[in-house]
């Protein structure tokens, strides 16, 4: 805390506000702030993270010995739980996990815990609770409680929109999170800094959009701990508290309130935001080559949007005949999209394909518009038609995650282009890169020793690890070494594979899912696999105590493994100190 030596007691008070960076009234008016320099560029922790796992530790010490795993607390382990994304499969399964890891007892042997994607659904409100990690029932309850109502929904869109930031990812996460996750967490991340350890380190994981599309890899990894915020390979980051300010060259000039978990959740979670998903919905008519072009890719962007918020919009409402106007809805959207117009298209030009397409938009739009301004007076249609004004320009624009750039013309050489020039950047899901949070977790910053990391992807059950040692390659961080052989388990794995790190590479205890301990052939595996499928409605009841089972016989099964790995970390830890 500082301190002052001399002067009056108020001007003391006065320059701990200034250096602190506290925010004063004129901040929260948009006046400039005082605070200056803030990024810091390192590739080191932060304080305020190497205190919470300097405390931590105590926790993974205690544990650890209960365990029988004898160690002392400078020669703690670094073990990671990485949860893959994967949608609502991911976020229901990582429950799952930690559930059994706490009866078990060994969550509390657990440093951190790192998200992309799906698994960050779940993580926001399990944070909530500030001693979750010995309360997991609570959380396994929530999944399968009443949910938000619609209205509570948009009354937190009504506020957010008044913001300049204000893009598809905040409808997106308002959704995601009272339709899907049943809780609006309405709290900040950084709220989190001063907590005790109770829990593992939470760090959540992003992708910037433009430079994912067109800069180099250091400028795409991006991350948020309680404790700040920024782009993993390039070491800049500033206080979460001041992600979504205004800064200029390195200064920041205007304080703005941080956002909340339901606007991350949106970030974090939102595979949409990528204009190739709309790859996985094109109709049948029109892979015709020369069909599918940048108009016929807007056109359907918007009808994935539309579709999904319908979907969501579903799982915050009970009455029957709002469910059946949602129904009607549905399907004017799908026969809309699935109308063959590939005669209509034979004899265009590019740019004529374009101006159709845009028509076409246009359309589906009005189409909307329509069926909202057609239902039955009451409280569904006023609701339905205040999300519908929202959205719809929103997809007109088609911005996503967007967030102030603290690294605005910040003068600094290793900035990439895609980042240096522009006042805002657009962050989405990580798991549009790699659809697990290793990035954030190689190297000497966190010096991890074991990942533990159940795996919910969809696809390619081991592409999240080749996706990982090739970026790991790219960055030069040490990886272990994956015996190609493993690879051609993909269609059926086991459930449970380890990489072995060897000097500085971390060892992976791998577990998919779906694997060959709960699926008797391949084509069970990829049935259950559609079964759950990423993209689809809400999952029932039923679904979830599936998945929460499945996850958590998974853990259950491989318990000696994990504890002999634990161990193995321990040994590791204590030979890497002695060497």
């Amino acid at each position: 805390m500082w301190t002052g030596h001399g002067g009056s007691p108020l001007s003391v008070i006065y320059i701990w506000f200034v250096i602190s960076g506290a925010t004063t009234a004129e901040d929260m008016e948009g006046k400039s702030t005082t605070l200056e320099r803030p990024i810091r560029q390192s590739q080191t922790l932060c304080a305020g993270e190497q205190e919470y796992i300097h405390q931590r530790k105590q926790v993974v010490l205690e544990s650890l010995n209960r365990l029988g795993i004898n160690c002392t607390v400078d020669l703690v382990p670094h073990i990671a739980l990485l949860a893959s994304g994967g949608g609502q499969r991911a976020a229901v399964g990582l429950v799952g996990s930690l559930h059994q890891m706490e009866k078990d007892g060994l969550l509390d042997a657990v440093l951190y815990l790192g998200g992309v994607s799906g698994s960050t659904w779940s993580m926001a409100p399990l944070y909530s609770d500030p001693e979750w990690s010995v309360n997991m029932d609570r959380a396994v309850s929530i999944l399968s409680g009443p949910g938000v109502q619609l209205e509570d929904a948009l009354a937190w869109l009504g506020r957010t929109a008044q913001e300049d930031n204000f893009s598809l990812t905040d409808i997106w996460g308002v959704m995601t999170a009272a339709g899907i996750m049943k809780q609006m967490d309405l709290r900040r991340l950084s709220d989190e800094a001063g907590r005790n350890a109770t829990n593992p380190y939470p760090i959540y994981c992003a992708i910037e959009k433009y430079c994912f599309s067109n800069g180099p890899t250091e400028g795409k990894w991006f991350e948020v701990s309680p404790h700040e915020a920024g782009f993993t390979e390039l070491g800049l980051f500033v206080e979460t508290s001041l992600l979504g300010s205004k800064f200029h060259n390195g200064t920041m000039l205007e304080k703005k309130p941080e956002m909340d978990m339901v606007r991350l959740q949106g970030i974090l979670g939102c595979a949409l935001a990528d204009e190739e998903i709309a790859q996985e919905y094109i109709p049948p008519w029109i892979f015709a080559p020369g069909y599918m072009d940048s108009g016929a890719e807007e056109y359907l962007r918007a009808y994935i949007v539309l579709d999904k918020f319908v979907a969501l919009t579903r799982s915050t409402i009970t009455d029957p005949a709002a469910l059946a106007d949602l129904d009607g809805l549905q399907k004017i959207l799908q026969d809309k999209v699935n109308h063959n117009v590939s005669a209509l298209l034979e004899s265009k030009s590019p740019e004529e394909r374009k101006q159709f397409f845009a028509q076409r938009t246009m359309e589906l739009l009005n189409a909307v518009e329509m069926w909202s301004q057609s239902l039955q007076d009451g409280p569904f249609k006023t609701h339905v038609s205040l999300l519908t004004k929202q959205i719809i320009p929103l997809i007109v624009k088609w911005e996503w995650g967007t967030t102030r750039n603290f690294l605005y013309q910040y003068e600094d050489s290793i900035i990439p282009p895609c980042l240096h020039s522009s006042e805002s950047f657009h962050l989405m899901d990580a798991g549009l890169l790699i659809n697990v949070a290793y990035p954030s977790f190689l190297g000497d910053k966190r010096d991890i020793d074991l990942i533990i990391a159940p795996e919910y992807s969809a696809g390619d059950m081991f592409e999240t690890l080749t996706l990982a040692r090739n970026y790991a390659a790219e960055v030069k961080k040490p990886f272990p070494e994956i015996d190609d052989e493993i690879l051609e388990d993909k269609d059926w794995p086991k459930d449970c594979y380890v990489f072995e790190g060897k000097d500085k590479e971390p060892t992976i205890v791998f577990m998919p899912l779906f694997n060959r301990g709960n699926c008797k052939d391949a084509q069970e595996y990829k049935a259950k696999m559609e079964e759950y499928s990423t993209f689809q409605r809400p999952f029932s009841l039923e679904k979830i105590k599936f998945l929460l089972e499945t996850a958590k016989a998974n853990m259950e099964n491989n318990k000696e493994i994990l504890l002999r790995e634990m161990n193995k970390a321990a040994l590791r830890r204590q030979n890497k100190n002695q060497g």
